[in-house]
């Protein structure tokens, strides 16, 4: 394996389709591993239109909370799994009263020994916004922003979409091929 990836942007940024496309060329037996709960209508027509936009390629496994357990045992099977999104999983913590730091931490320590399947994080950047009005928001927003530093910190690569565009903040460098979106070289 070559390292993971964390996947930055905004909503609606191009992130996940992005995130896509480098797990369908990551490896042979990819697992989509979403962490959204569709707990009113409107999500569950999100979390559908993602089933139907998916690759087929990809198994699916909804984990909201355990991610770090979710992940070391998906490892077992999957050579690459794609976890959609670390912001919605960091949002599940905290209505589950889970202590965000303490999971964080414990997936900082999975991905290191995950060496079988190369593990590609999806998450909302939050923070380029305004400073939020309530505290809730803004414990969101700073524990999310934690988070990120330090997964970066633990992946061999990190990418930041804007636009559809990624842009590499850190490791392998993007080309454009003729026939496909932005990739990882080779």
């Amino acid at each position: 394996m070559s390292g993971h990836v964390l996947v930055l942007g905004g909503a609606r940024s191009g992130k996940t389709g992005f995130a896509e496309r480098l797990a369908m060329r990551a490896g042979e037996r990819p697992l989509y591993l979403a962490t959204a709960e569709a707990l009113d209508p409107e999500m569950r027509e999100r979390v559908k239109l993602h089933q139907e936009q998916r690759h087929r390629r990809f198994a699916t496994l909804e984990e909201p909370i355990e991610l770090a357990a979710s992940l070391r045992s998906a490892a077992r099977t999957h050579d690459v799994i794609l976890v959609d999104c670390l912001t919605l999983w960091i949002t599940n913590l905290l209505g589950a009263n889970r202590n965000v730091a303490a999971a964080v931490d414990e997936l900082a320590a999975a991905l290191p020994e995950i060496d079988t399947a190369r593990v590609i994080l999806v998450s909302n950047e939050v923070g380029l916004g305004i400073v939020p009005d309530n505290a809730l928001a803004r414990m969101f927003r700073d524990l999310a922003g934690a988070a990120h530093q330090r997964l970066a910190e633990i992946c061999s690569d990190v990418h930041f979409v804007v636009a559809g565009l990624p842009m590499t903040l850190k490791g392998q460098r993007l080309t454009e091929s003729s026939s496909e979106k932005p990739m990882l070289e080779g």
